[in-house]
């Protein structure tokens, strides 16, 4: 008899996408055969080709981004249909906007049943960065997080190729976007799991299948090891619950590093959020699984990197615990101790996130590493100050914050730069016993709570990302589906295959 929390196998969806085949289609597009031709057509500009012409005319094509309009047998070329894909202005056309697109159409053309598709991409587009970003968004818009769903006889993408006459290098760029992709899937396929199925000791059983797939070391420490390193913080929030906490740890090595520069990347690991005493309301709590998102983000980070192999060493450390209001749960007024010695009060048990990394950041430091980044679902104030639109970026360090906003510029994730000012600190967060409360009060609660993380970074280059707002889409886009989105994790991967001394 199956049990409710038999272990998920966290790499069915790799599995799945890997059956997508993937190719380069070096030929004209009259020769390539396939149920649909996706075409980019763009603002102002008139496609002439496959008699689209007149829909032009009329205003019934515009090429407005991801505009969709789809062709039935058209002439010239041996493909079923010709998708009609808007691209908007053409000057403005760039990789992360090509994702978009070839996402929508996947997710357009799946629900019509077609199987394979094939991008015609221009010679001015031709380049392993377009390639890369194409193939990611064919895998991208073929995830659907409906694993759930019985009688789902839903159709997938079963081949994407690109129609590209010359280019070096293709191939290896259309491996690159499928890694990467696969990644950002995974990532979004764990914060899906329902909190009955994904406990923290299933995120450490996750985090050893990917370390054992892409040749990577994992560890996982314990309560009781925990407890040996003093992390008050992180075992204060998991005390509440009969889940045992976990604190799990991948490492990526490169044969041979160049530089100094360890790179750690550390994760909220919440699988489920009731806010502990400090209960939240009933309505939308079932949202509360995907608190754990900064955490996978990280793990997908490193499925990834295990394969791209950066130059410098990354570090994954991922707090997870479950906040629970039960019997023996930390209470508002507790004051504990981090790994770190600083005491902490306890204000409010929801503000749990910022207390377990205080305890991973400080056990980062302590492990190596020179540059640390953080990824949470950590405040409600972000989306209020953001909306859904933006990652709110917090950083100790111009430099790091800078690589950072230009990885994720090139990766086409949206994220600001906030304030991180020390009179925030000695204004807001303020503690008549101990030496910092948990939260700061109603106001600035973003830059508080990233202002308390700061204290646990202490002098080492940080970046914190609060991704409260973006890591789950309440409703679908054209281009992904409802539910988690895997923001952060191409950044995350650009800033380490880029990173230079």
């Amino acid at each position: 008899m199956e049990s409710a929390t038999v272990p998920p196998n966290f790499n069915r969806f790799a599995r799945k996408s890997k059956l997508m085949k993937i190719t380069i289609e070096r030929k004209p597009l009259d020769q390539v055969d396939t149920d649909a031709l996706l075409v980019c057509v763009f603002e102002g500009v008139k496609e002439e080709r496959f008699e689209a012409g007149p829909l032009f005319d009329t205003k019934e094509v515009e090429g407005k981004l991801c505009e969709l309009t789809l062709l039935h047998h058209p002439r010239g070329v041996a493909a079923r249909r010709v998708l009609l894909a808007g691209a908007g202005k053409r000057e403005k056309f760039d990789p992360p906007a090509l994702r978009k697109v070839t996402a929508a159409a996947a997710r357009f053309l799946k629900s019509r049943s077609v199987t394979r598709l094939a991008l015609a991409l221009d010679d001015a587009f031709t380049g392993s960065e377009w390639v890369s970003a194409a193939v990611e968004g064919a895998l991208l818009g073929n995830y659907d997080p409906d694993r759930y769903r019985t009688g789902n006889d839903k159709k997938s993408l079963e081949s994407f190729s690109v129609a590209a006459a010359a280019g070096a290098g293709l191939e290896e760029a259309a491996e690159q976007g499928r890694i990467i992709a696969e990644a950002q899937n995974f990532t979004r396929e764990l914060v899906n799991e329902p909190a009955n199925r994904l406990t923290p000791a299933k995120v450490a059983e996750a985090a050893r299948q990917v370390a054992g797939e892409f040749g990577l070391a994992c560890d996982v420490l314990d309560r009781s090891q925990m407890e040996k390193l003093g992390m008050g913080a992180l075992l204060g929030v998991a005390q509440g619950s009969d889940e045992p906490p976990a604190l799990v740890v991948v490492r990526y090595r490169p044969r041979q590093a160049r530089g100094r520069a360890h790179l750690g990347l550390v994760g909220k690991g919440v699988t489920f959020d009731t806010g502990g005493i400090s209960i939240k309301p009933a309505e939308g709590m079932e949202k509360m699984k995907y608190d754990m998102a900064g955490g996978a983000s990280m793990l997908g980070a490193m499925r990834a990197l295990g394969q791209l192999k950066p130059s410098i060493p990354v570090t994954a450390f991922i707090p997870c615990v479950e906040n629970m209001p039960g019997s023996r749960a930390q209470r508002p007024g507790d004051i504990v101790t981090a790994m770190s010695g600083k005491t902490i009060e306890v204000i409010n048990t929801d503000a749990e996130g910022r207390l377990i990394l205080a305890d991973a950041l400080t056990y980062a430091r302590q492990q190596g590493c020179t540059h640390l980044v953080d990824a949470a679902t950590l405040t409600g104030a972000i989306t209020v100050a953001l909306g859904h639109l933006n990652v709110g970026v917090f950083a100790s360090d111009d430099r790091l914050r800078d690589r950072l906003l230009a990885a994720a510029q090139a990766e086409g994730e949206r994220m600001w730069p906030m304030p991180l000012e020390e009179e925030y600190k000695e204004v807001y967060l303020k503690s008549a016993f101990a030496d910092l409360p948990n939260v700061g009060g109603r106001w600035g609660g973003a830059i508080t709570a990233a202002l308390f993380l700061k204290e646990f970074a202490e002098d080492t280059p940080w970046v914190h990302l609060d991704i409260a707002g973006t890591a789950w889409l309440d409703d679908a886009k054209p281009y992904a589906a409802k539910g988690p989105s895997g923001v952060t994790v191409r950044t995350l991967v650009r800033l380490a295959m880029d990173w230079s001394d």
